[in-house]
């Protein structure tokens, strides 16, 4: 398959709790309005910007005001009711002695780069990678899944199987093969 075209013009990075996320006043995201990003443009780099949004606030760090609306509004598919109850077991498992609803902290990890598995307008495939920290100061990187389908004149990201990004994940390696964001992903 060809990869579709995907220009890093006039994108911007912006910290979000400690993940670099890019901004397109072309691609989107168009809002952040409740901490819900939205307004995705209807093409590969938009739907790459939705994948990347959408799966980076689809998580237990930044509790439960930011992962619950996410997944209800933009998540679909059978197992979208499985990812929201996983994801607030594991908010639950992690917060400790935070008040609940309190996010647990920043991130720590860098958006390296992504690869197409398929793109149409109305569909779209990518294996997103991602770094962090790992034990003895390495550096750990894992490749996630992530699949889209454009929905209410928006992107939407199709749940993991099994409703867990864990089960959508795997550890990689290096990252050769895939496209690079521009200054790794870090925004500087």
């Amino acid at each position: 398959m060809a990869a579709p075209p995907v220009s890093f013009a006039g994108v911007t990075w912006r910290d979000y709790h400690g993940v670099a996320l890019p901004y397109s006043a072309a691609d989107g995201p168009r809002s952040t309005a409740g901490d819900l990003a939205s307004g995705f443009a209807r093409t590969p780099s938009g739907a790459l910007r939705a994948a990347v949004h959408v799966a980076v606030r689809a998580n237990a760090q930044w509790g439960p005001k930011v992962f619950e609306p996410t997944i209800t509004k933009q998540v679909i598919g059978p197992d979208a009711p499985t990812l929201l109850a996983t994801t607030r077991e594991l908010y639950d498992k992690r917060r400790g002695k935070l008040r609940d609803g309190a996010a647990l902290g920043r991130a720590y990890v860098v958006l390296e780069g992504f690869r197409w598995q398929g793109y149409s307008p109305d569909t779209a495939s990518l294996d997103l990678i991602s770094a962090g920290p790992g034990d003895s100061d390495m550096t750990v990187r894992a490749v996630t899944r992530i699949q889209l389908q454009w929905q209410g004149n928006d992107w939407r990201v199709i749940a993991p199987p099994g409703g867990t990004w864990g089960g959508a994940a795997a550890s990689i390696t290096s990252a050769d093969g895939y496209v690079r964001f521009p200054n790794g992903g870090s925004g500087s």
